[in-house]
């Protein structure tokens, strides 16, 4: 497996990537899609840190690859967010093929991610999601930090993971990018 940059070639399959990962039965049409197309017009979207991992041999995108090299098995993107004005970051969508879900290409997504982030001198990563998955990569409830989720009711599942730039600062509410206030 290579995780590396997407590429404009790659959009279709992170797409389906994005929705096969989160669809349910109950619930086949994703918000997680449409979010990652707006995101990906929006100015917070940071092509340096949409990720994705792919089959291990040419690297280039081919959905429907059938197991060949360069199948799209997952992607991840961190967008610009602000903690009361501060540059920030905000992990998500993190998604896998249910194909290849429980098989390490999660864990090597968060961690290309967070050392691209800290490669660019990013302060902190902040994300939405399950406190026994995320705890695992040093990832802590936002207020231990000083920083609050833009939704009070996320409480402990609004996380935060410092960076080498961190320096205790920035404190504050956390402001996603623009495209999440439309879920």
């Amino acid at each position: 497996m290579l995780i590396r940059r997407e590429t404009p070639a790659d959009q279709a399959a992170v797409r389906a990537v994005t929705t096969a990962a989160f669809a349910t039965p109950e619930r086949p049409e994703t918000v997680e899609a449409p979010l990652l197309d707006a995101l990906r017009e929006c100015a917070d979207w940071l092509p340096a840190l949409s990720l994705v991992a792919v089959r291990s041999g040419d690297g280039n995108a081919d959905e429907d690859s059938g197991g060949r090299p360069g199948r799209v098995l997952g992607h991840v993107v961190c967008t610009r967010g602000r903690v009361d004005g501060a540059p920030a970051l905000l992990l998500g969508p993190l998604g896998v093929h249910p194909d290849h879900q429980g098989r390490g290409v999660g864990s090597a997504l968060v961690h290309s991610v967070l050392g691209a982030a800290d490669a660019l001198g990013e302060p902190l990563v902040a994300l939405l999601g399950s406190p026994a998955y995320y705890g695992r990569y040093g990832f802590r409830t936002s207020t231990e930090y000083g920083i609050l989720p833009p939704d009070p009711s996320w409480g402990e599942h609004f996380q935060v993971r410092t960076l080498s730039a961190y320096r205790g600062t920035p404190r504050g509410t956390f402001r996603l990018a623009e495209p999440f206030d439309h879920l």
